[in-house]
């Protein structure tokens, strides 16, 4: 008889008595197997947990996360339990984060896409300590808005913001401050009324003072004066002519033709400690989104997203703009256009490299990023697409909905801008406005 030089066991010998006992105890983990699908035994089958703690803001690009949970995805893909809290804003979803769901905080969120990054390199978090942060998946293309203060009805600005740049010196003149809102700094909304202004010869940075509010505020200030212009998601540019309190300029979609918005961010550690289960929940959220992106659940989806737990608004605030149906509120309105959000179509859920590149040469033109930022490098960090792809084929996703590539090629603003992602300084020197010299 011979022994197992690591366990001491014998190999020879083997009496009948004992292969009844392997039997037994073989039966027995198939038994547990079987009752415990995603348990310790099964970790490469299930999610190794039941849920994860989620945040979102009430922005209708937040609707993956709410349909994923109203419609029993998350359940389906044995996450259960999993928690979709609303923030009160960017800097609260940032602040849980950097808790985590452990620490009562959050594990993920809906989130501005170049967040992840600025949290990442410790850029926008306490004593700049780095928040290790991953994308798993894009939430949608399209559909956030300009909006204009009312008093500037009259210059018939749209597009084009240099037809502000009277009425923004006179209104200085009498020296009153010219105030242009967004989300968050460095975030899309910040990236989106920059891009818009400067393109107009307006300086964001000389010629405006940028301010902080949280999307769901921003109807209530600009009703009482606190800001000239702001840019938002949906629904509350909707709101805001709704409520004849402003108008719309412009959609995001006309400066940028089917450019990235929110993603689906997480925790690096969460992942690396629940690969099973980061997959399970990128797969919720992707049929979610294809289920967003059917015409045919648009009014069910804005009733739901209305309700007092989500955004506590009325569904008309909601389903214009998801339809594509754009009341301006300054005389213009079309309906059926493909300005609509994407949520699945034309790629959207899938996080494409080369549009974080360009949110991070922004950041860099901003001066949120210093320019010797290797974004290469930070972008295979952060991006994790190669999860959205394993996920996609586990889902059983159409080979024509999976992109060939991790770029989307050269990209094109109405400005006749051009970004090419594997040159970005040559799009940065194209700029004329800018932080970084």
């Amino acid at each position: 008889m011979t022994k197992n030089l690591q366990t001491g066991i014998s190999t020879t010998g083997i009496t009948r008595r004992s292969m009844l006992k392997t039997t037994a105890a073989a039966a027995l983990i198939g038994a547990v197997k079987a009752a415990f699908p995603s348990g310790a035994f099964a970790a490469g089958a299930g999610p190794e947990v039941k849920g994860a703690k989620l945040g979102f803001i009430a922005l209708t690009d937040s609707a993956p996360l709410i349909i994923a949970k109203e419609k029993g995805f998350f359940d389906k893909h044995g996450l259960p339990e999993t928690d979709v809290a609303k923030q009160a804003s960017w800097g609260a979803t940032r602040d849980n984060l950097v808790l985590g769901g452990a620490a009562n905080g959050i594990d993920g969120a809906h989130i501005l896409s170049p967040l992840p990054y600025l949290m990442h390199t410790g850029k926008v978090t306490q004593n700049n300590k780095p928040v290790p942060m991953a994308i798993l998946a894009r939430l949608n293309l399209d559909s956030q808005g300009i909006s204009v203060a009312k008093e500037y009805a009259d210059t018939g600005v749209q597009l084009d913001s240099s037809k502000l740049k009277a009425a923004f010196e006179k209104k200085k003149a009498e020296g009153k401050e010219i105030k242009a809102a967004m989300t968050f700094p460095g975030g899309t909304h910040d990236l989106w009324i920059r891009y818009w202004l400067a393109a107009g010869g307006i300086d964001p940075n000389k010629d405006v003072s940028t301010i902080v509010v949280p999307p769901p505020q921003m109807v209530a200030n600009m009703k009482v004066g606190n800001m000239d212009v702001f840019c938002v998601g949906e629904p509350w540019n909707e709101q805001l002519v709704n409520q004849g309190i402003g108008f719309t300029a412009a959609t995001t979609g006309e400066l940028w033709k089917g450019h990235p918005e929110k993603a689906l961010g997480l925790r690096a550690e969460w992942i690396e400690q629940n690969p099973n289960a980061a997959k399970a929940l990128l797969m919720a959220v992707m049929e979610a989104q294809q289920w967003c992106e059917s015409m045919d659940n648009k009014a069910e989806m804005a009733d739901i997203l209305g309700k007092r737990q989500w955004f506590n608004v009325p569904t008309k605030d909601v389903l214009g703009r998801l339809k594509g149906d754009i009341n301006y509120g300054n005389g213009r309105e079309v309906k059926a256009t493909d300005l609509y959000m994407k949520f699945w179509k034309d790629g959207a859920s899938y996080p494409f490299k080369s549009h974080d590149t360009w949110f991070m040469t922004e950041n860099i033109r901003w001066g949120n990023l210093p320019a010797s930022t290797d974004i290469k490098a930070l972008v295979n960090q952060v991006n994790r697409e190669d999860i959205w792809r394993e996920a996609a084929k586990d889902l059983g996703v159409a080979a024509a909905d999976i992109p060939a590539s991790s770029s989307r090629g050269k990209e094109t603003f109405f400005d006749g801008k051009v970004f090419d992602p594997e040159n970005p300084s040559a799009y940065l020197d194209s700029l004329s406005i800018k932080a970084v010299s």
